[in-house]
């Protein structure tokens, strides 16, 4: 059974006072072991992160795909683990969508970031047009096809559905339209990867609170959940964590 996952992504948010915001999390997390939290912060506080919050799994908002180089302002998947990263998420929508990064682009970060011995969450998700126009669908399915490493399996690699339009504004899916996307994701990575892609935990993530993490978490072949402005806050990110808990079969 795949052991649920809630992770946080701090965006570029965040100093060294927040990570005070740590301390009860990890204690959350150690109150529910049969749940994995990893919390991604920005690169400058991956070291202080992962000193102040030694049993929490800290990682890296992104990595570039190339190992080193004449890269300026960028950031290698060797550097964050150096750093105290064990996990890198690729492929975020912000990124796609202000950074104008394609699927594979993120392919290749998620390879980089699987030679340096990283964890990757790998995202795709549609955006509100794509979704009107009913093509919700094939967009995740071509970003899958494009992104997953074809060694991808449970031990290192994550899938992350989050719709790009219900991404800080407190919109969601319907519980109905998540397990859609969720189950035809699922049958996707079987075509890519074949039995591995039962071991991939696959998330939801889009303005997922602690009022509605319970229900999303209970539907079929959602993993867990990514958590963008929720887990800035223990108050708000560990009601999250204790919903995944509550799950039956959690773990």
């Amino acid at each position: 059974m795949r052991r649920k996952l809630v992770a946080g992504n701090w965006k570029m948010n965040g100093s060294r006072a927040a990570l005070a915001e740590l301390d009860a999390i990890a204690a959350a997390a150690a109150a529910a072991p049969d749940v994995d939290v990893e919390i991604a912060v920005p690169f400058t506080l991956i070291a202080a992160a992962a000193d102040r919050a030694p049993a929490l799994a800290i990682g890296a908002e992104d990595v570039h795909e190339a190992d080193s180089g004449a890269h300026t302002g960028c950031v290698s998947a060797g550097m964050v683990k150096e750093a105290g990263a064990c996990f890198t998420i690729v492929g975020h929508s912000e990124r796609r969508a202000d950074q104008h990064e394609t699927s594979h682009d993120a392919w290749a970060k998620a390879a980089a970031a699987r030679r340096q011995g990283l964890r990757v969450i790998l995202c795709c998700g549609e955006t509100e047009a794509e979704r009107d126009a009913d093509r919700a669908e094939r967009v995740v399915q071509a970003q899958i096809e494009k992104s997953v490493p074809d060694n991808a399996d449970g031990s290192w690699f994550t899938l992350a559905y989050e719709p790009r339009w219900a991404i800080g504004t407190g919109r969601t899916p319907t519980l109905d339209e998540i397990a859609a996307i969720h189950a035809i994701a699922r049958a996707k990575l079987r075509m890519l990867i074949g039995d591995a892609a039962a071991g991939v935990r696959i998330l939801y993530g889009g303005s997922v609170t602690g009022a509605n993490a319970a229900a999303i978490l209970a539907t079929a072949n959602v993993d867990g959940a990514l958590v963008g402005g929720a887990s800035l806050t223990a108050d708000k990110f560990v009601p999250i964590i204790e919903a995944a808990a509550s799950i039956d079969g959690a773990g």
